[in-house]
């Protein structure tokens, strides 16, 4: 038998009631060319990570995926999510030595952590 390897994550994808609120919301907030048909794509994007995302897993009260995505500006971002409809669900967190980190939602709840390399 030859030697396993670990399956990386390839595809992502949001779900959401109102379609069209959720495209705004992302194309929005960090400028995504999202398509229109019945499955919106998001083509892949530019720039670290490479050569691809890691994940991990965490204990938690909720069931749920979370997507990290990388910004700029952490001020920046979440004051724009802010206006276009989502919520902050924590602020700036700057760890020594490692990215900085904050909470939202998109208008209909999905959390995202913003990641300011």
């Amino acid at each position: 038998m030859a030697d396993d390897w670990a399956r990386p994550v390839v595809h992502w994808e949001i779900q959401a009631r109102d379609a069209a609120k959720i495209r705004a919301f992302y194309a929005s907030l960090f400028n995504w060319e999202i398509g229109e048909d019945r499955a919106m794509n998001i083509p892949v994007g530019v720039g670290p990570p490479e050569p691809g995302p890691a994940g991990h897993i965490r204990a938690s009260e909720s069931s749920r995926v979370v997507l990290y995505i990388q910004v700029r500006d952490l001020r920046e971002s979440l004051d724009r999510a802010v206006a276009l409809g989502g919520a902050v669900t924590h602020e700036p967190r700057h760890r020594p030595g490692s990215a900085s980190i904050a909470g939202i939602t998109d208008p209909e709840g999905n959390p995202v952590v913003l990641v300011q390399q």
